[in-house]
């Protein structure tokens, strides 16, 4: 008979070691990271938008874990299909046979794209994006995918050939045949397209590096170059979909718009299960899939899961009963509206842009010569280390949870919860005005924490 396993007893007794344990055994780099900037902190349970620590200190998440909270942390509706599923002792990932949760949840997804046909589940948003390149290839005949410079679609060996950041793809080549071009440019891509080898363009409507939003009519347009050119336009929506942007999908914000392959994943997950999907119209599907000898020429072990499954279905239902996507369009009005009117008080404020709860909060060099010199300092040291200046008290002296968008990048970028609300918003915008008028102030503690982040720039990388 085998021992009794005790969750809550291991994490009483080993618990206080996780520090320790990450820096033995995973990623070393991370806890240094972590303690050199102060973000080591304990939390011991989460709700919503908020977690706690040990000592009961409220924290408000503007991160929701990299996009994956959509719903917040521990929604009962989640929580509960997830119970539901797991008592039900399904007969789950036999691999011949077909359950009823995949098909019900393709469903719901395509009632939202009404253009699409079909989806394929897998684990992750990578996931999802080597789904859609290799559909692209396979259904087009061609070998060479498009993405924008700055682009992030997932490290994966697929995925990183079209990630628009060196720092990630150094060390990893040879990749997958790929060409950048810039967001927003036509003729660069109709440059590209000339050539006759390009399968398809992978965009993020909206960037999660930097924020940046594709032009007025570009998606529109590009989308028209590809089909005269027999390219498919692939949106990347595993940051952008169900909601985040005041849509359920971002390429939604431009009419037209009807991407013929879509990633998602992130908020479909409820916060707990992985899963990743791509949509796609039959035809491509039916091209992949063209007799019963191919039937798994592209599959995934976990993907279609019972869990996964639920709590996708649960996260849609939740997403209709509380409107969660016109939450997101009015708290995010309103939190952009408070902050842009920030700019004209502080030099160091440049931009304010997004869409729903996806936005870009940029700083930019001052005019005065005593802010200039210390600016002036930061970037000479390594460019981003302002924005990291911001992020840090309003943790430490906020307990606000944020992040910088990017290496390198004087923005930070908030994608809280889509349950945020009013109080949320008064409580980041008053810290956030905290923050800046001490930077802008003379600030001590602020600018001697920069020169601290200016000696240990190596370590923060």
């Amino acid at each position: 008979m085998s021992k009794e396993f005790d969750l809550q007893t291991l994490l009483a007794e080993r618990g206080a070691e996780r520090y320790e344990l990450h820096a033995k055994y995973l990623n070393h780099q991370l806890p240094k990271m972590l303690h050199t900037i102060g973000f080591d902190k304990v939390y011991e349970r989460a709700e919503g938008a908020h977690f706690w620590d040990a000592d009961g200190n409220d924290y408000l998440d503007m991160l929701a874990g990299f996009g994956v909270m959509g719903l917040g942390r521990h929604h009962p509706v989640v929580r509960k299909a997830l119970h539901d599923v797991l008592d039900a002792s399904l007969a789950d990932l036999t691999r011949f046979d077909c359950q009823p949760l995949p098909g019900l949840l393709a469903e719901k997804l395509l009632a939202h794209s009404p253009h699409l046909d079909r989806v394929f589940f897998g684990n992750s948003g990578t996931e999802a994006v080597e789904t859609a390149l290799k559909f692209a290839r396979f259904a087009t005949g061609k070998p060479r995918v498009l993405y924008c410079a700055h682009a992030f679609h997932g490290l994966t060996t697929g995925s990183l050939s079209v990630n628009g950041e060196d720092g990630f793809r150094d060390g990893f080549a040879p990749l997958l045949p790929d060409t950048a071009v810039p967001l927003g440019d036509l003729d660069a891509l109709a440059r590209e397209l000339k050539k006759g080898d390009v399968a398809a363009l992978i965009v993020e409507p909206i960037q999660g590096k930097g924020v940046h939003e594709a032009p007025p009519g570009y998606l529109r347009a590009a989308q028209q170059l590809l089909h005269q050119h027999k390219a498919l336009l692939i949106a990347d929506e595993v940051q952008t979909g169900l909601g985040r942007t005041g849509d359920f999908y971002a390429y939604q914000h431009e009419d037209g718009v009807e991407p013929d392959l879509v990633c998602v994943a992130k908020a479909l997950s409820g916060g707990y299960v992985p899963v990743g999907a791509t949509l796609g119209k039959d035809w491509i599907f039916k091209k992949v899939y063209s007799s019963m000898d191919r039937v798994l020429v592209h599959s995934a072990s976990f993907g279609s899961n019972a869990q996964a499954m639920a709590a996708g279905l649960a996260v849609l239902s939740v997403m209709e009963d509380e409107e969660t996507v016109a939450n997101a369009r009015a708290m995010g009005d309103l939190l952009r509206t408070r902050l842009a009117a920030l700019i004209d008080r502080y030099e160091l404020l440049s931009d304010v842009r997004g869409r729903g709860l996806m936005i870009g909060i940029e700083f930019g060099r001052p005019k005065s010569l005593k802010l200039r010199s210390r600016w002036t300092m930061l970037q000479a040291a390594r460019k981003g280390l302002f924005a990291q200046m911001v992020v840090v008290p309003l943790l430490q002296k906020h307990r606000i949870l944020t992040q910088v968008s990017g290496d390198h990048l004087e923005v930070i970028k908030l994608i809280p919860p889509l349950v945020l609300d009013e109080a949320d918003v008064e409580r980041f915008v008053e810290a956030f005005t905290a923050v800046m008028d001490d930077a802008h102030g003379g600030g001590g503690l602020m600018w001697d924490f920069g020169k601290t982040l200016v000696k240990q720039a190596v370590a923060i990388r």
